[in-house]
């Protein structure tokens, strides 16, 4: 009788395999760039909240 298991151990490493793949299509987006983009956003925000209170 197989082991159940088993299993699990083959279908973690299909997706482990899966994601280890590298896309080459992908937009590539330097991390510094989404730091910069999401403080921009953050304080402009704030700067509408301000001005509408």
């Amino acid at each position: 009788m197989p082991d159940s298991r088993r299993s699990g151990f083959s279908s973690a490493a299909g997706l482990i395999q899966y994601y280890d793949m590298e896309e080459t299509r992908a937009l590539k987006v330097n991390p510094y760039l989404v730091l910069i983009m999401g403080a921009a956003a953050a304080v402009f925000v704030e700067i509408l909240n301000w001005r509408l209170v």
